[in-house]
């Protein structure tokens, strides 16, 4: 038995800390070792970190650990690096937990009664390894920030203390690779800028990025210079020449392919055939990579992205849409790329060849492999996936394999298992069908199966990834051919389904464009109704699905946008989200004239119920509009007494059956609106809202959508003065966190929707203080991931939100003034070119009101300096060039491919040039720093080139 074994069994049979001790001393004596061996203190630490991290820190294992510390069998400091590599880890994430742990080192280390330097890392050392061990505090001190603030913790305060006793060690920083300093220098800055810390530890950190910044000095400077002339020789339009460090980096690609993902079911995401393979061919022209360079780049960086999606609770479905993106999307993507290359004649070297190199360059980044293994293997995938077992890499070349980017002779070389490989279980029942994977599809979603077949078709849906471009066209096919034939009874069905399994959402997003779906979905709410039907009740519960649908869709992809346009007609989406109450006056035309016979039919107990007659009378969009103020006048009238609390509950409960029940989401939003207006007094809202939710048969997507707005209300302090036990408030609030899938001692800031959001936006732990502060966090998360070689990400959508476009470029040009400084201009250039080029849907194009508007601005700063801008000027000329290139690539990119002339930033990249020139001819002799950008801007060749307008 190992010591790992003896200490987790001890815990599980319930031994105490003191008996346990003596166990491991025994089994330390039976083995012949001593208590300082490196085979004793780190297995003590990492066993008990870890069962921390499944059990929360319980109590005995807490003792162990006090044991072990206060009795010399576990090393302070060896706990201490332990403890800050788990924390950083995506292992524990409860901050209480993390509290406990931090607080067991520093109560350690100060019964020891020793300084610092001899017990939180030992005397001996090396100067190299306890930075890194102050790297990884830094860390655990931001992430420690980043939780909310809780009465059950004081995290910040014990990070700050543990960071403060560590930073004291470190009075004599060795001589360090620039690039290291550089990444301790931005780890140091980053804190100081974007945290409110204590007087203590500021000043300490002040101190350590002091050193740090005077130990870079010269290096740094002389760095910079010289991947200044690498960076505009690759901005300005070769790059005959690729250095050592072009293939290792993922910076570009990376935040290409975090854009095709997170904007997946935009214009230019990943469902968008066209517009992605542009994206990837405008990619390949502005950095002149080679082919084999271009899928390194890009194998490397979807590799990256993947080992990054680490899932962090339950609900994060992160690493099955990496994965099924990596799998399923971007081979095909990549073979229409190969494609459209051949088309168009530019396929000089061979991109076949170019992949299989690429390839092999793979193999040597074993551990970003195995880091792409164990998150998969963590993550929450389908109960039947048996591909869980096989390397990524093996599953990769499988579906490079299957779209016949590599040979299968190379296959085998590659992965010999690969050799006879068998049929996926989908692509066997196909074959046992006589028919394609994808007729087989289509036959099963259209025909009535039980939720339990339902569920075990998804669920290997969700394991194959190579089925999910099959499953995508038989689900394109099938809404193609019934919105055309106008079968409400298939497409209700199919929605249903659809809206049911979430994850079948992001399969689609990754292969198909879910605006055109959606078009053709409010095309048929705008104009249907139910006059000439057989059965209008039967086609109105049918319709409330194709709603439902839409509503989630619109919801979870974020598309805010009023109105839908395909070709010549125009669609409003508006009425899907309204939970407007009108006044009786100001209702619209077509609801005022049935408004009276449905709140009859609905509030009035000696009616006869909802009739034929008036769902014929009565278009479905109408009845969205108006449900909402049914319901307030319902609570009026049961207010002044004129229907009985009977009459309003039978009304309730109409709404509760597939005949109304999908216009419960805009009642929901009304009521809620209600209270919110006129407080937890409104007791018939209240009470409306108490029947609707817990309900039995309330729809759970209706749950779904409305939870963010309910915990919003129900969490308010508002809310906190009021019984509990009133109305149930405390039972809804449970359904609404077990809706959400979060636990109900956690505190969450909701964000403000119109319909909710989906399940990764719905909850936020940003405090409301630092909400504004989102843009930089999101800029410095970028710039430091870079730095640690992991996948970067700038919602830009996001951050225009929370901030105008001027405001958010001038943060950025901000941001990437201190990350030239630290020499990390070729990072600046790749950042910016992605902010400002990468066209974004429901986004306004940056580059013209960055060049036209903010550059003048930086312009005018920087003549104004006294001191030394030769920086700023290298990152303007660097910057400028390398976006005006890009864009001219990319709009190449889009005519090429996609057959039609797009203005993808508002102006052309010819015009935004012209005007460029024609303002800094204008202010050169007033302007040192004009005069300066343009006589290097003409000095370039391959620039004047593309742009003769900057030709002296």
């Amino acid at each position: 038995m190992s010591l790992a074994e003896l200490t987790r069994n001890s815990y599980h049979v319930g031994i105490n800390a003191g008996q346990w001790l003596d166990l491991c001393k025994l089994w330390i004596e039976q083995k012949g070792l001593s208590q300082d061996s490196p085979n004793v203190g780190p297995v003590i630490s990492e066993t008990i970190l870890k069962l921390c991290g499944t059990y929360d820190a319980d109590p005995v294992l807490q003792s162990y650990l006090r044991e072990a510390l206060s009795n010399g069998l576990l090393p302070i400091s060896v706990f201490v690096a332990n403890f800050l590599q788990l924390a950083n880890s995506p292992e524990i994430q409860s901050a209480s937990t993390l509290d406990r742990l931090c607080r067991l080192a520093l109560d350690a280390h100060y019964a020891a009664n020793l300084p610092p330097s001899g017990s939180l890392p030992s005397l001996t050392v090396p100067q190299s390894t306890l930075l890194s061990t102050v790297h990884d505090a830094l860390v655990f001190l931001r992430n420690a920030y980043s939780f909310p603030p809780s009465k059950f913790h004081r995290l910040s305060a014990s990070a700050s203390e543990l960071v403060t006793l560590l930073l004291s060690c470190t009075t004599n920083i060795p001589h360090i690779p620039t690039a290291q300093a550089m990444m301790y220098l931005g780890e140091a800055n980053d804190i100081l800028h974007t945290i409110r810390l204590s007087s203590d530890v500021r000043q300490a950190l002040e101190t350590f990025a002091l050193s740090l910044s005077l130990l870079i000095g010269d290096d740094a400077k002389a760095e910079r210079e010289a991947q200044l002339i690498h960076t505009m020789q690759l901005g300005l339009g070769r790059n005959d020449v690729l250095d050592s460090n072009t293939e290792a980096d993922t910076v570009t690609c990376s935040l290409l392919l975090q854009s095709l993902v997170s904007s997946r079911a935009g214009d230019y995401g990943a469902g968008s055939d066209l517009e992605a393979v542009a994206l990837l061919m405008g990619t390949i022209r502005w950095t002149s990579w080679a082919p084999s360079v271009f899928y390194t780049q890009i194998l490397l960086a979807a590799l990256t992205c993947v080992a990054g999606s680490s899932p962090r609770d339950a609900r994060d479905e992160s690493s099955f849409i990496w994965k099924a993106f990596v799998l399923g999307r971007l081979p095909r993507l990549l073979h229409m790329l190969e494609k459209t290359l051949e088309r168009h004649g530019t396929n000089e070297v061979g991109m076949h060849h170019a992949m299989h190199s690429a390839l092999s360059t793979m193999l040597q980044h074993s551990e970003l492999l195995a880091r792409c293994d164990k998150v998969l293997s963590r993550a929450r995938l389908g109960a039947e996936d048996s591909s869980i077992q096989k390397p990524f890499l093996s599953q990769l070349l499988h579906q490079l394999r299957a779209v016949e980017l590599v040979d299968q002779q190379f296959v085998i070389t590659m992965d010999p298992t690969l050799a006879s490989e068998s049929m996926s279980r989908l692509q066997s029942e196909a074959a046992e069908h006589n028919c394609t994977l994808e007729n087989y599809l289509d036959s099963k979603l259209t025909a009535e199966s039980s939720d339990v077949d339902s569920q075990a078709l998804f669920d290997r849906i969700r394991s194959e990834p190579g089925s999910h471009h099959f499953f995508a066209a038989a689900v394109r096919r099938c809404l193609t051919a019934h919105f055309r034939a106008g079968d409400l009874e298939i497409l209700s069905h199919l929605m249903k389904i659809l809206y049911t399994y979430d994850f079948a959402l992001d399969i689609l997003s990754l292969h198909l464009k879910i605006s055109d779906v959606l078009f053709d979905a409010i095309h048929l709410l705008t104009d249907y109704d139910c006059e000439t039907v057989g059965d209008p009740q039967t086609a109105s519960s049918h319709l409330g699905n194709i709603v439902l649908f839409v509503q989630v869709v619109l919801t979870k992809f974020r598309i805010s946008a009023s109105t839908l346009k395909k070709g010549d007609t125009l669609l409003r989406t508006d009425f899907l989200r309204s939970s407007r109450v009108y006044h009786l006056d100001d209702l619209p035309p077509e609801a005022k004239s049935v408004f009276p016979a449905w709140f009859k039919a609905i509030f009035d107990t000696s009616s006869d119920g909802i009739e034929d007659t008036i769902l014929r009378s009565t278009r479905p969009r109408t009845l969205l509009q108006m449900s909402a103020t049914l319901f307030s006048q319902a609570c009026i009238a049961r207010q002044e007494n004129r229907i009985d609390v009977d009459a309003l509950r039978n009304g309730v409960s109409y709404f509760l059956e597939p005949l109304l029940n999908w216009t419960l989401v805009g009642v929901v939003h009304a009521m809620l609106f209600e209270v919110q207006q006129r407080g937890f007094a409104a007791t018939h809202p209240l009470e409306v809202l108490r029947t609707l939710l817990l309900a039995p048969n309330c729809p759970r997507v209706v749950l779904r959508l409305c939870s963010p707005n309910i915990l919003r209300l129900m969490c308010s302090k508002r809310a906190q003065v009021v019984n509990p036990g009133v109305l149930d408030i405390e039972a809804i609030k449970a359904l609404a966190f077990q809706t959400l899938g979060l636990k109900k001692d956690v505190i969450v800031i909701l964000r403000p929707c119109a319909l909710g959001s989906t399940a990764a936006q719905e909850a936020s732990s940003i405090p409301p203080e630092t909400f504004l502060h989102l843009p930089r966090r999101e800029i410095r998360e970028a710039f430091m991931f870079a730095r640690e070689r992991k996948g970067p990400h700038i919602d830009v959508a996001r951050c225009l939100t929370i901030i105008t476009p001027t405001k958010f470029l001038l943060l950025f040009w901000s941001e990437l003034c201190v990350a030239a400084n630290l020499g990390e201009i070729e990072t600046c250039r790749r950042l910016a070119t992605f902010v400002l080029v990468t066209p974004r849907s429901g986004a306004p194009p940056l580059l013209p009101l960055f060049v036209h508007n903010v550059l003048p601005i930086m312009i005018a700063r920087i003549d104004q300096q006294t001191g030394d801008a030769n920086t700023n000027i290298d990152l303007m000329v660097t910057i400028v060039s390398t976006i005006l290139s890009a864009a001219l690539h990319l709009e190449w990119a889009i005519q090429t491919v996609c057959s039609e002339q797009k203005v993808i930033a508002g102006q052309t990249s010819a015009m935004i040039a012209r005007k460029l020139a024609s303002d800094l001819r204008a202010q050169k002799t007033n302007s040192q720093t004009s005069a300066v950008i343009l006589q290097r801007l003409s000095g370039v060749p391959t620039f004047t080139a593309n742009f003769p307008v900057f030709m002296p």
